[in-house]
């Protein structure tokens, strides 16, 4: 058998193959180029921490609706506050009995309507002020009931609790309050 000689082309198409091979610049040691997924969490991360709204929560003290218990009634005369927030105004139970506009007798309508299209918180101050300071029987009494209808605004609610806790001077007028559920 004779020899057959290889071609240029053969010759030089063997030596490549044969030829170690050297890694390419982004194939050495299998490492992972991890630059760009950093910089893709490091935006994400920046436009969560600008989007994100910081919320502040405040608390109310108040006590729960409760239903009629059969403890015993009270041995001296109590107030039994009870302010309704209606559409027209505020509704005032006292003594079981209906507070007459104007806070100045008993008997049925609005004790405190609405002034100009809002309600009339410092009217209600004034008118819890004066009923509490109309028997020394009641100095000690310090809770209410608030009730509202479900159309009142909760902020209506808030500023109505807000306005019975403390008089014009910041003493305290009924610091408990208690929710009522509205029928």
């Amino acid at each position: 058998m004779a020899e057959e000689k290889l071609s240029a082309a053969q010759r030089s198409k063997i030596r490549r193959l044969s030829a170690p091979r050297e890694l390419a610049a982004d194939e050495e040691g299998g490492e992972l180029n991890i630059v760009p997924f950093l910089d893709i969490v490091m935006n994400v991360l920046m436009f969560v921490l600008a989007t994100v709204s910081v919320t502040f929560t405040a608390t109310i003290d108040t006590l729960p609706p409760r239903a009629g218990s059969g403890a015993r009634a009270p041995t001296a005369p109590t107030l039994g506050l009870t302010v309704l927030v209606v559409p027209d105004g505020f509704s005032l139970k006292a003594r079981g009995g209906n507070v007459a506009p104007g806070c100045n007798d008993t008997g049925p309508g609005i004790a405190v309507p609405r002034r100009d299209n809002d309600y009339d918180y410092d009217a209600l101050k004034a008118c819890a002020t004066k009923l509490k300071g109309a028997s020394s029987d009641f100095r000690e009494e310090t809770g209410v009931t608030i009730s509202a209808n479900p159309s009142i605004p909760y902020q209506a609610v808030i500023s109505t609790m807000d306005a019975v806790r403390n008089n014009e001077q910041g003493e305290p007028l009924f610091p408990e309050v208690s929710f009522g559920i509205a029928r």
